[in-house]
């Protein structure tokens, strides 16, 4: 699979224009939505990671095969923004969500070794009422046994999603295992 970084978007000027569809990456400055980019197309280095949390202030957009863009949204939570810089960005963020009409899909990214805290849960609540197909993927898999991980998934399920009318999936970016379920769900929304 062939992908390229395309722009590093700070305005709607700057989004690329094009109507192909959008997968939406969002969550926590530390869930690693860059590593999940890598490990889904097989690259190292597409999207730069950190090990400083909330580096992300911009909108980042990369073209798979000229089929889909994966949308890497700037991560909330541990960022050492001002509060001034996380209502831009917030705002910002929050614009392009309510306005761009090529989103295919959203992948929510939480960390399966912890519960939902309360910046998850207005993230949660804000996406469900954007009304887009959402994907939540427990990610981090790879740091709890593997006989832990469909318990996990499902205490996430059920603090997030009682009704389970959204798909929770594991993911691990570190051993790219799961990686087959949740191509499959893209592709269910790209086409």
């Amino acid at each position: 699979m062939m992908a390229e970084f395309v722009v590093s978007a700070i305005s709607e000027k700057q989004y690329p224009a094009s109507d192909i569809p959008e997968v939406v990456l969002v969550g926590k400055s530390n869930v690693g939505k860059s590593s999940f980019i890598n490990a889904m197309l097989g690259r190292k280095n597409l999207a730069r990671t950190s090990s400083v949390p909330g580096k992300t202030r911009q909108i980042n957009f990369y073209n798979v095969d000229n089929t889909f863009y994966f949308v890497d949204l700037p991560g909330y939570g541990f960022s050492k923004m001002s509060k001034q810089e996380q209502v831009k960005v917030g705002s910002f963020i929050e614009h392009y969500l309510s306005t761009r009409k090529q989103i295919a899909l959203i992948v929510f990214l939480i960390d399966i070794r912890h519960s939902p805290n309360e910046n998850d849960i207005m993230m949660y609540d804000y996406i469900i009422n954007t009304a887009f197909p959402c994907l939540i993927l427990a990610n981090k898999a790879d740091k709890i046994a593997p006989t832990k991980v469909e318990v996990a998934v499902n205490n996430l399920q059920n603090e997030l999603n009682p009704l389970k009318d959204l798909k929770f999936l594991p993911f691990s970016s570190e051993k790219r295992i799961y990686s087959d379920a949740v191509w499959n769900e893209i592709k269910l929304h790209i086409n």
